[in-house]
């Protein structure tokens, strides 16, 4: 299955689809330099939101889906050079609206869990609606 939304997404800040199948998705990211935030070397957690947005915006692969919402925790802290698995599954589905659990790991080890609420709309959100 090819990716069928957000096809301009940088795979250096957000990461690269993995794995896609109707209603998953997998994004692997490598965190880089241009993400860290102190000289400990900590990934500034918007980048790891990032990757898990993009991985629910692919798991539900619609040109026209958009975030709405999203109820997310931050488990543990991120290192630069650390590679991130994010697996993102549809878990409902009422008219325009899906719910998408997200998890990204470290190793085996969860450092980001989310639900995102996303809308699959007629039309791009910048254009007019026809």
């Amino acid at each position: 299955m090819l990716p069928n939304s957000h096809l301009e997404t940088s795979t250096r800040l957000c990461g690269a689809p993995v794995a896609l199948r109707p209603g998953y998705a997998h994004v692997r990211m490598h965190t880089c330099r241009e993400m860290v935030v102190d000289a400990h070397g900590l990934v500034h957690g918007g980048f790891v939101f990032g990757q898990a947005d993009y991985a629910a915006m692919l798991a539900v692969n619609d040109p026209n889906v958009v975030l709405g919402a999203a109820q997310t925790r931050f488990l543990a802290p991120v290192p630069c050079g650390a590679v991130l698995d994010a697996e993102a599954t549809v878990r409902g589905s009422v008219g325009r609206k899906r719910h998408v659990s997200v998890t990204v790991h470290h190793n085996d080890r969860a450092v980001f869990e989310g639900e995102f609420t996303c809308f699959v709309l007629n039309h791009h959100i910048l254009t007019p609606p026809p």
